[in-house]
């Protein structure tokens, strides 16, 4: 009995003493939070070229695999120092293809952004005197709006020569302006570096990729027990499908509605039509908000050219453009992907974006419908130990509608998911 109860004191002890050190620890932690969020940040600049590395291997892996498919088809009676070489020219034409693709979106949008900028500096002082002009005009019949004008403007004014008369002052701006200029171009020349290291370290995880896969199953039921390593397992491979599909059909939607817009652009006339279609090509990955961030700039742009009225032809265009891909083109290539209706799909771009900017809006829609799967599954294993399935065919009944007796048409993406999960298949079962 005695020796029962100092078993209890000990482990009261013991737990006590483990409450203890974990306040103290989430102390330290919040003490310590600018630190550690700056050691953080310190370490995820050192692993950028990897994260590079890891989103081009991802994107490439499918175009790989499909590649290994077509040489094992067309030699099947190959060694394996033929099927290595294979692999290797897989590889090899996925990278070719891509730096491609990122050298000629280069070439394509510098000299465009080199001679909008200079016309923008060209045609700037024109257009506000133009305005200036318009103002005065419109401001003619109202004296007291005028007098407030020319005060704000002559503010203005005193303010730029005050500015241009002290050399102190002038000598600081110009500083300060080679200081930004400075900043800017050595942050492009670190992306530019990152890419090129993305695309070697791709290469490598291209070449290992099957090999990575075995060792993270292994070490996953090393780790965990069976049930749970099965369950994280079928949510990675679900979480693979939401984002490759989406992510594949994003960039073939995007690429359609870039030539489409080009094609628009082009036969409307207006000025700089490569870089604007490149522009709204590329911001249409975003989901929702990606064409008024797109298209706004490019009207901007349009605005400040030779002909204004140019800007809003464009938005009229776009407005019709992105009805004929909401409606037409991204159903077909799409389909429902991800399983999110509109008002999620709006709040998981408001919340991640909020959180991690464009990147967080790009990734939004995919990632809010992982948690989306995981909290339906968390809902539905609920309710049944609950034996309140009853509910969960209530709410099936309600508000899911019932399918077709006949299936429609599976979309581009629906096609491209399938052949990913019959590939990871073909690969468990071989291993």
């Amino acid at each position: 009995m005695k020796q029962d109860e100092n078993t209890k004191y000990v482990k009261l002890g013991i737990t006590g003493a483990a409450v203890l050190a974990f306040g103290f620890a989430i102390a330290y932690i919040l003490n310590q939070s600018a630190n550690i969020a700056a050691g953080v940040r310190a370490v995820f600049n050192i692993l950028k070229p990897f994260l590079y590395g890891a989103l081009i291997a991802y994107i490439l892996a499918p175009m790989c695999n499909r590649m290994d498919e077509r040489f094992l088809k067309w030699f099947p009676n190959a060694t394996e120092k033929q099927k290595k070489g294979m692999k290797f020219l897989s590889i090899a034409v996925a990278i070719i293809c891509a730096v491609t693709i990122v050298v000629l979106l280069i070439i394509l949008i510098l000299p465009q952004v080199w001679d909008s900028t200079v016309k923008i500096i060209r045609l700037l002082p024109s257009r506000l005197a133009y305005c200036n002009r318009m103002i005065d005009k419109l401001l003619t019949d109202q004296p007291e709006l005028q007098t407030y004008f020319n005060h704000f403007s002559s503010q203005i004014e005193s303010g730029l020569n005050d500015i241009l008369n002290a050399n102190s002052s002038m000598m600081q701006t110009i500083q300060g302006i080679v200081n930004n200029i400075t900043v800017q171009l050595i942050e492009v020349l670190s992306v530019f570096k990152n890419m090129f290291l993305g695309f070697l370290i791709a290469v490598y995880l291209l070449a290992s990729r099957k090999l990575f896969g075995a060792q993270a199953k292994l070490l996953l039921y090393g780790i965990f027990p069976n049930k749970w390593a099965r369950i994280i397992e079928e949510e990675v491979r679900y979480t693979d499908k939401m984002f490759n599909g989406f992510f594949v059909g994003k960039i073939i939607d995007s690429a359609i509605i870039g030539l489409i817009c080009f094609a628009g652009t082009s036969l409307l006339g207006f000025e700089s039509a490569a870089f604007i279609s490149v522009v709204i090509g590329v911001t249409n990955i975003i989901p929702f908000f990606g064409p008024f961030i797109g298209a706004i700039p490019c009207a901007l742009l349009l605005l400040l050219g030779s002909n204004p009225w140019d800007a809003l032809y464009f938005l009229i265009f776009i407005v019709i453009l992105q009805q004929v891909d909401g409606n037409i083109i991204g159903p077909k290539i799409l389909g429902n992907t991800t399983g999110v209706s509109s008002f999620w799909v709006l709040f998981s771009i408001l919340l991640f974006g909020g959180l991690w900017g464009l990147v967080g809006m790009v990734i939004a829609v995919p990632l809010f419908g992982v948690l989306y799967d995981i909290i339906r599954k968390l809902t539905t294993r609920g309710l049944k130990r609950n034996r309140r399935e009853d509910m969960l065919e209530e709410y099936d009944e309600n508000f899911h509608e019932k399918k077709e007796e006949k299936d429609s048409k599976p979309s581009i993406s629906d096609k491209i998911n399938e052949r990913i999960n019959e590939r990871i298949n073909k690969n468990v079962n071989n291993k």
